[in-house]
């Protein structure tokens, strides 16, 4: 069954097989000319370039007058060389028959291309990179071919063949990098990049499924401040911006971890902010600090991003100034949250700031009270089910003697003198 993702397949393949066999034919299609390639302990062939195919020639070392070859080998314009090794890399003559100098031929030797190493990342949810290296050095020139196609589901024929899915070349940015870039990607579809390594020896492809939500990693978070707390000595206000390669839209937005610490300590604390900025409540007074912060995406798809370059800074050791209202009289509530945020040393407190920034949401108070007034009802109405059982299954009181009550009387009806018998 034939289809354009079968089609590219196939023109890159020839592409390379073609690009292998003129290099075999002695063709000067790598490299600069004159170069001619072969693999270590296997047999060699080389052409002298500058005559007609099977004339006969001599074949020399260059800087030698040692014959390597004669015109009587019956080999043509061709020196075969078995089991090359790196003492027969070097330039090479051929002569004619007359002695006239037919070429001159540089013999390099490596190795075949084998399947590059290749990974992939997102740093939005429309575009991503793959980038690549081989995973042995063959020392020779090398050229990569990448292009990539949608996936689909197994089974869908009518998909499968449909040009929608590709595939298409991945250009490499720049030309000849190790990378190459997706444009305009579906965040939900899945995509095969396929890579292939081509060198005068031969062709290695190497394939990977990726998509866009497990490869997905912004970049780090840009124009992070930290800055003091006027007032406050143990406080310090961090904030910054999204990534300008990340598209902020409603539907795709980045979450946050920033870590900070003393630049005396060695380890991190860590918070995860709810937006754009925190303020750290638990600084050491008097030590400059270091803040760094990376991003998400708010759904957790992919891995959080590199962390941002450190920004520093130093909590506030001034007092906070006085403010007079309109009445003439000092606030004094700023004097005592002063004195509840400093130190009550001269050195620095590695006590956590416990007392500030500490809301208590109304939304909670309703839920506490909602939940005391449900448990108070369930209580309630246990106990009346309880009582109410208890009374309907304890023993009846007809089935066994009555006790004379209170206000009973001693004689009964029937003993009373002149009553009448019923």
């Amino acid at each position: 069954m034939s289809s354009s993702c079968s089609g590219l397949s196939r023109f890159l393949v020839a592409l390379a097989i073609a690009l292998v066999s003129a290099s075999s034919s002695c063709l000067q299609a790598w490299g600069p000319p004159g170069v001619q390639y072969g693999q270590p302990g296997r047999s060699v062939k080389l052409c002298c370039p500058g005559v007609t195919a099977g004339a006969p020639v001599s074949w020399f070392r260059d800087g030698e007058t040692r014959l390597l070859q004669g015109p009587d080998s019956g080999l043509g314009h061709e020196l075969v060389l078995a089991q090359a090794d790196n003492t027969d890399e070097g330039t090479y003559i051929c002569r004619t028959l007359d002695g006239a100098l037919g070429g001159m031929v540089n013999l390099q030797l490596g190795y075949p291309p084998s399947r590059p190493v290749v990974s992939c990342q997102a740093a939005d949810y429309e575009n991503f990179s793959c980038t690549w290296s081989p995973s042995q050095v063959s020392g020779l020139p090398t050229r990569y071919l990448t292009s990539y196609r949608k996936k689909t589901v197994p089974g869908a024929d009518g998909q499968r063949m449909s040009p929608s899915t590709g595939p298409w070349p991945c250009p490499q940015d720049p030309p000849g990098a190790a990378r190459c870039v997706v444009h305009g990607a579906e965040f939900w579809s899945q995509y095969r990049i396929n890579v292939t390594e081509v060198n005068p020896l031969g062709a290695s492809t190497r394939l990977l499924d990726v998509s866009l939500q497990s490869i997905l990693r912004p970049d780090p978070p840009q124009g992070l401040q930290v800055e003091s707390v006027p007032g406050y000595p143990r406080r310090l206000r961090a904030s910054w911006m999204y990534p300008a390669s990340w598209p902020r839209q409603p539907h795709f937005l980045l979450k946050f971890r920033l870590q900070y610490r003393p630049v005396q300590h060695p380890a991190w604390s860590m918070v995860e902010p709810a937006g754009l900025e925190e303020v750290i409540t638990d600084a050491v007074a008097g030590l400059p600090h270091a803040v760094r912060v990376s991003a998400r995406d708010f759904l957790d798809a992919g891995t959080w991003s590199a962390w941002s370059p450190e920004a520093w800074g130093t909590p506030s050791t001034g007092s906070l100034p006085k403010e007079i209202p309109a009445g003439g009289q000092p606030h004094t509530h700023l004097e005592e949250e002063l004195q509840a945020d400093s130190p009550a040393s001269p050195r620095p407190s590695l006590l956590p700031d416990l007392q500030p920034l500490v809301h208590r949401d109304p939304l909670e108070q309703v839920a506490v009270l909602a939940s005391l007034g449900i448990f108070s009802f369930l209580g309630l109405a246990a106990g009346a089910l309880a009582l109410g059982l208890w009374l309907r299954l304890r023993p009846d009181g007809k089935d066994r003697p009555q006790k004379p009550g209170f206000l009973a009387p001693m004689i009964t009806v029937d003993k009373l003198p002149g009553a009448p018998n019923l």
